[in-house]
């Protein structure tokens, strides 16, 4: 059966996945883009946000590069990471953070309680709007992967949903050496998660980031 994984999630150092305050202008609230600079700066991060100047090489750079290596097939994600409209949709204008050409090139799922026809993009993704638990939306992701992996993209508030449901079987945690002071919580409620993981860590000199890395203890 196929995987699922969650690939380069940042935290702080006090355990925010994102920060106050999310609006068009600041995805990530008030920490602006200090949760990603590192990822900015590999290969990956600067393809995604069309920046031509060198990227930077190493464990980072490594790291990143293993989690889209083709072998995902489906990302989930929460509606906070697709944009930053809550409620009934009032502008179906809005088409993600990504341009027309988001660096998925699978078929996403976005959960929301406001289900909404299919979005079609170019290079290959499409994203889907679907209500459901844990369970049922992973059951569908699966059947669309084609035998691939599924990634849980984010937000904090979706990743803790598969990790209490106990779906998730490799993790990538970016510990990223900030402290936000407020903001979404990655481990609120997760007390002890860390007992059903083999746990692994190395540093990045470059960025300062400690690298988290958990795999699902067989049995």
């Amino acid at each position: 059966m196929s995987l699922v994984r969650v690939t380069q999630f940042s935290v702080s150092l006090d355990g925010f996945s994102t920060g106050e305050g999310q609006s068009l202008e600041s995805p990530f609230g008030h920490a602006g883009s200090r949760l990603m600079d590192w990822f900015g700066a590999t290969r990956l991060g600067r393809q995604v946000h069309d920046d031509d100047a060198p990227a930077r090489r190493g464990i980072d750079d490594a790291l990143v590069s293993s989690g889209w290596d083709g072998s995902v097939g489906v990302e989930i994600m929460g509606r906070g990471k697709f944009g930053p409209q809550t409620g009934p949709w009032t502008d179906d204008r809005w088409r993600g953070w990504w341009g027309d050409n988001p660096p998925f090139h699978t078929p996403v799922f976005v959960l929301t309680h406001h289900p909404r026809p299919p979005l079609e993009m170019e290079g290959g993704t499409t994203f889907h709007f679907v209500d459901g638990t844990p369970e049922d939306v992973l059951a569908q992701a699966r059947e669309a992967a084609g035998g691939l992996d599924v990634r849980i993209g984010g937000g904090p508030s979706t990743v803790r949903q598969f990790l209490a449901a106990g779906l998730v079987n490799l993790m990538h945690v970016a510990l990223v050496p900030i402290v936000l002071g407020r903001g979404v919580s990655l481990w609120e409620g997760l007390e002890g998660v860390e007992d059903g993981f083999d746990i692994e860590t190395v540093h990045s000199p470059t960025s300062g980031v400690t690298h988290l890395l958990f795999q699902r203890k067989e049995g």
